[in-house]
């Protein structure tokens, strides 16, 4: 009976068990984002004929069949309709607060076109910071914090996804009340990796490019971290990767919103006022070990703000191993 019941312990132990990698490469450089949802969101509505024609469609809504076949992007919704119309209605399936409903919808036609009275969005592009390589499997995390869409504020469903290289042009500072943001211009066609995942812990996928190059740093748990001096690693100017020093004042082993930290660098906080927009996912690195990433900007004080422990997001990057 001994034997059998230990046999039953370490059979079971080992699937609670996060494996991630004790060095990671620290990111810091400047992503572009674009993220399309699995099916078309539902963000407004328009009047057609002086009115509006809802068909019951709510915001936050998406659709993602019609008659049966799968919506893959606003230009695949208006042919769909088109090719699927039958005396003005058209079946539509959509998911509402993860639920499917199949409905019939009425259309109407102005001047030989049909008009759904509705206004969609079936993504999002943007600009954030990568957070983490990690050598062994290159599973990256960056943002450390979901991707909302911000009409509905609804999480975006990842269908597919990619990162891709940016170049800071100008930054607008943050002020009292304003988080200020980076700007950016994109190059879309040089990729440096897939998204496959989207969640409260920061988005995720595989990194494409070289990494042989790249430093390593060992991996700070939450018992490592002790107030006082740390530093950000972020991109304020061009493509230029820096460390610019923070003080941590508060540390918890929540879920996420883990790190609280002012920003006590002159020269970041004379350029950009403090966090700004883009700069989430910056590594937290103290003592020579990756601790966290920024995540949030308190905006009446944007010279201070929170981050994630490493760990949360590396417990959440590790679930893609054997993908």
């Amino acid at each position: 009976m001994k034997k059998s019941l230990l046999f039953l312990i370490l059979l079971i132990l080992p699937i609670n068990i996060f494996a991630y990698s004790d060095k990671i490469i620290p990111g810091g450089n400047t992503l572009g984002i674009e993220v399309k949802n699995d099916g078309v969101i539902v963000i407004g509505f328009y009047k057609v004929n002086g009115k509006f024609n809802k068909n019951d469609f709510k915001v936050g809504d998406v659709i993602v069949k019609v008659s049966g076949i799968d919506v893959a992007s606003s230009d695949d919704l208006v042919r769909l309709i088109e090719k699927n119309i039958n005396d003005d209605k058209v079946n539509i399936t959509i998911k509402r607060n993860d639920k499917f409903i199949d409905k019939t919808i009425i259309l109407d036609k102005i001047n030989g076109v049909y008009k759904t009275g509705l206004y969609v969005k079936d993504g999002v592009i943007g600009i954030g910071t990568l957070s983490y390589i990690d050598p062994e499997t290159l599973i990256y995390g960056a943002l450390g914090h979901e991707i909302i869409e911000s009409t509905t504020n609804r999480l975006i469903e990842v269908k597919t996804g990619n990162i891709f290289k940016t170049k800071i042009t100008s930054i607008d500072r943050s002020v009292s009340g304003v988080a200020g943001t980076k700007n950016a211009k994109f190059y879309t066609n040089i990729k440096y990796g897939d998204i496959t995942k989207n969640t409260n812990k920061g988005i995720y996928g595989f990194y494409s490019k070289d990494i042989s190059n790249l430093e390593s740093l060992t991996v700070g748990k939450y018992e490592d971290i002790k107030l006082g001096s740390a530093y950000i690693r972020t991109v304020i100017n061009n493509e230029e990767v820096k460390d610019y020093a923070i003080e941590i004042d508060r540390v918890n082993n929540n879920d996420v919103k883990n790190i609280h930290f002012k920003i006590v660098d002159e020269d970041l906080i004379s350029k950009t006022g403090g966090i700004v927009q883009g700069m989430s996912g910056s590594p937290i690195i103290q003592n020579n070990l990756i601790v966290g990433a920024v995540t949030h900007v308190i905006v009446d004080k944007p010279s201070t703000g929170y981050g994630i422990l490493i760990t949360r997001m590396l417990e959440e990057g590790d679930k893609l191993k054997g993908n």
